[in-house]
């Protein structure tokens, strides 16, 4: 794999995880946005969901920031 394509495959990946993460964090808001704005309210069921979905979250946005900085490191500049 020449380091163009190794590039472009890396931008691929982090453009898929950044979008779902992003339908990840609509659907958290919604379901926070349906128990009136926090977990407070929320069902047990509810909340179980919230916190698996939280923490998926979580590792998504770490997982991000890791592939921000192997992007980072691998940019030559101009």
């Amino acid at each position: 794999m020449t380091d163009d394509e190794n590039m472009l495959a890396r931008v691929q990946n982090y453009r898929k995880v950044v979008l779902i993460y992003e339908g990840l964090n609509k659907t958290i808001d919604k379901l926070l946005m349906d128990n009136d704005g926090g977990t407070e309210n929320m069902s047990p069921k509810d909340l179980e969901s919230y916190r698996s979905m939280a923490r998926q979250r979580d590792e998504l946005l770490d997982e991000m920031r890791h592939l921000e900085q192997q992007l980072l490191e691998n940019d030559d500049p101009l």
